[in-house]
């Protein structure tokens, strides 16, 4: 009776997890953060989380409205945000561009893009919850997703552990490898984008 019970939110938490692979975020938050203090870390950390949390909420609610009015599809946004990351990843590789891109730019600013979006909540999040919406209820999807978030601001606020494990020069290596990986991560949402376009023919 109990698992039965569970069933739903099991079966909605596992792919919004999947889908926000925060785990592979770590590097990436690491690389972002680290000239900045821990009071400036924790604000982003929340910030993040609460934007990214609203706007899969907003999304799964009114996300196909929103889209049909446009005229975008699911395609064209990841397309979009692909872009977007690439670009990013591309200057923040440059010498000296990282401690750049956080003196110029509010800090706060880290929270939204590309922390929030399209990091955390990402294409994948905002067209699972969508779908999981449809399927499973609101109560389900919504808790899944709330507990998601809640998982993943326990693991960023502590993955600055791995700061004691690899020194500071090692995290900074870390962050130019993250940062390879953060323009991989824009091909494969462009390479995704491109392919339901097509596909849609």
């Amino acid at each position: 009776m109990c698992l039965t019970l569970l069933k739903p939110y099991i079966i909605t938490f596992i792919p919004i997890f999947l889908a926000v692979d925060i785990i592979g975020t770590i590097p990436l938050f690491l690389a972002l953060t680290e000239r900045l203090s821990d009071k400036q870390k924790n604000k982003v950390l929340t910030d993040s989380i609460f934007i990214a949390t609203v706007f899969a909420v907003v999304f799964a609610f009114l996300g196909k409205l929103i889209l049909r009015g446009l005229g975008i599809t699911i395609d064209d946004f990841k397309i979009a945000g692909g872009v977007l990351l690439f670009i990013l990843s591309v200057y923040l590789l440059m010498p000296g561009k990282s401690r750049e891109f956080i003196s110029e730019s509010l800090y706060e600013d880290i929270g939204i893009f590309p922390l929030a979006t399209p990091l955390i909540t990402g294409p994948a999040v905002l067209v699972t919850t969508m779908m999981l919406l449809n399927s499973f209820g609101h109560l389900a999807t919504l808790t899944s997703l709330i507990l998601n978030m809640l998982l993943a601001w326990l693991v960023l606020k502590y993955s600055s552990l791995l700061i004691r494990v690899f020194g500071s020069s090692g995290i900074k290596a870390f962050s130019k490898i993250s940062y390879i990986f953060l323009a991989a991560i824009g091909v494969m949402i462009i390479r995704e984008g491109i392919a339901g376009v097509i596909l849609s023919f």
